[in-house]
């Protein structure tokens, strides 16, 4: 495994944290009412998803879903992804904002409405990565 594998992983898993946390920050203040309990909220997930993304990221890359030894990238694989990604990141977001909030109702509500917009907001993140060569040492055929 390339070096700049890790360094396209790390950058992905920036990126992603910057969307995904804003996104919580908004669904949460306004389910709660409360900028502060928004702000708390996705400040600690900032923390905890940028972990769990990148081992999220590190896992993929090492599923072999290929043809003659290459990684296959395709909108299935982003798909599939986008959904494996949305189970970790809402079970996560629901635990993080049952302790912030005192009150599971508050945090499953938060975890729910994100899976919507954390769905739609992964696929355009996978796709627009998909578009970028940085960290990948052969550019691979495009294929979808």
């Amino acid at each position: 495994m390339s070096d700049t594998s890790y360094k396209r992983h790390i950058a992905k898993t920036i990126t992603w944290r910057l969307i995904g946390t804003l996104d919580t920050i908004l669904l949460s203040w306004f389910i709660t009412g409360d900028a502060f309990v928004g702000l708390k909220i996705g400040l600690i997930e900032t923390i905890t998803k940028l972990v769990l993304y990148f081992f999220h990221e590190r896992v993929w890359y090492r599923i072999n879903l290929s043809k003659n030894g290459r990684i296959l990238a395709s909108r299935k694989r982003h798909l599939a992804k986008t959904f494996t990604w949305r189970g970790v990141g809402t079970l996560d977001t629901i635990v993080i904002s049952w302790i912030i909030s005192g009150n599971p109702l508050t945090g499953l509500k938060i975890g729910f409405a994100e899976v919507v917009t954390k769905m739609l907001l992964y696929y355009l993140h996978e796709r627009a990565w998909y578009k970028i060569d940085f960290g990948i040492e052969k550019r691979r055929k495009k294929t979808a």
